[in-house]
């Protein structure tokens, strides 16, 4: 678990079937299997590589993330090393599991931040998008200033601190950038829906509930 605030930006390369990660001196010192965000996806360490280590990908990672294209021009990533319990929130609760890719669409240097506007590829995510929402963007827990499209777009306002710190600096129109969702409103959706599954369920029965179906259980 993480809390999509980055600590160290890193280059990321293909090597063999795997993944090699640099840059993780400032989070050191690094364990076989710890689990390390980047860009936002949650990768564990297989094996020590100098100031990074080397992280096994399967075909799921490489298909919903932007991690596989990346790596094969080496780019920078964003890292973050997992939670402790005792660790602070900073940002809000990310799980390393993308959702969807997204593409930006625009960056416009306003005069105390950057907009930073991003259309999902799946537009059925949109549904979790609403103004002052929390969304990872390449592992970065940021804030939905504003959206359009039922949601499909979406746009967000970035301060210096984090434009600078991050390698959000490095987009340009037409990137692709990892988007998951927060955990909050997936299980909310997912505990609504058994709710009005099971209220449905419920009226279901008690419209079977008839005198003919009383009859023939014995109650005459």
């Amino acid at each position: 678990m993480f809390t999509g605030l980055v600590q160290a930006v890193g280059r990321i390369e293909r090597r063999g079937s795997g993944l090699v990660v640099s840059g993780c001196a400032p989070f050191a010192p690094l364990q076989l299997g710890d689990s390390v965000a980047v860009d936002g996806v949650c990768l564990t360490v297989a094996e020590l590589v100098g100031d990074g280590f080397l992280a096994n990908v399967s075909e799921e990672t490489l298909q919903r993330s932007t991690l596989g294209r990346k790596s094969t021009s080496g780019g920078s990533v964003n890292l973050e090393p997992a939670l402790r319990l005792s660790d602070r929130l900073g940002g809000h609760l990310v799980s390393g599991h993308v959702d969807s890719i997204g593409e930006v669409v625009g960056i416009e240097a306003l005069s105390q931040s950057w907009k930073l506007a991003l259309r999902w590829r799946d537009a059925a995510y949109g549904r979790y998008i609403c103004e002052k929402a929390s969304v990872a963007v390449n592992g970065i827990s940021l804030t939905v200033a504003g959206s359009a499209d039922k949601g499909a777009q979406f746009w967000i306002a970035v301060i210096p601190h984090t434009w600078m710190a991050t390698a959000l600096r490095d987009l340009a129109p037409g990137d692709e950038v990892n988007l998951e969702i927060d955990l909050l409103a997936r299980y909310t959706e997912r505990l609504l829906g058994h709710a009005q599954e099971g209220t449905a369920s419920t009226a279901g029965n008690h419209s079977s509930l008839s005198s003919e179906w009383l009859a023939s259980h014995g109650w005459s």
